[in-house]
């Protein structure tokens, strides 16, 4: 299954799919109200250091009720706390029956998400490269060797 042709984001648009082409992509669900919400400002560092690594914010309100905003309250949310630029798309379920089609292409057979900031690298190819847990920091090592290998 490819990465989904259309993606929509959180302004209601759709993602000009030359945003992501020929990229390295990383797509993390995120939520504003998480304990692992501060890990915004290691990816905006990460936004800022990688020159063609493009990040990508999924919001989901599916672990414990954590992004109940509109989409103008976590734009502005992630804009004002944390100095957001990159791309965040609309609210999506990330698990379930109505799991999005960016998640069934992201997950494939492999195991629901975990919680809020699950991370998943995506090779220039349009194939997943690999995935992080969510406790994985934005600065851990290992994710940072997969972006440069994947980029380079």
């Amino acid at each position: 299954m490819p990465l989904p042709a259309s993606l929509t984001t959180l302004d209601g648009a759709p993602l000009d799919p030359g945003t992501l082409a020929n990229k390295v992509v990383l797509f993390v669900n995120v939520a504003s109200q998480c304990g692992l919400t501060p890990q915004y400002s290691g990816l905006v560092e990460l936004d800022k250091q990688f020159d063609d690594l493009v990040v990508v914010g999924v919001p989901c309100n599916q672990f414990g009720s954590q992004e109940p905003g509109t989409p103008d309250e976590i734009k502005d949310f992630a804009q004002s706390k944390y100095d957001v630029e990159f791309t965040l798309l609309e609210k999506q379920d990330v698990n379930g029956p109505n799991r999005s089609p960016l998640y069934q292409f992201l997950v494939g057979n492999g195991e629901d998400i975990a919680w809020n900031f699950g991370k998943f690298v995506v090779g220039r190819d349009g194939e997943v490269v690999e995935r992080f847990e969510p406790q994985t920091p934005p600065d851990d090592p290992k994710l940072k060797a997969t972006i440069e290998k994947a980029l380079a």
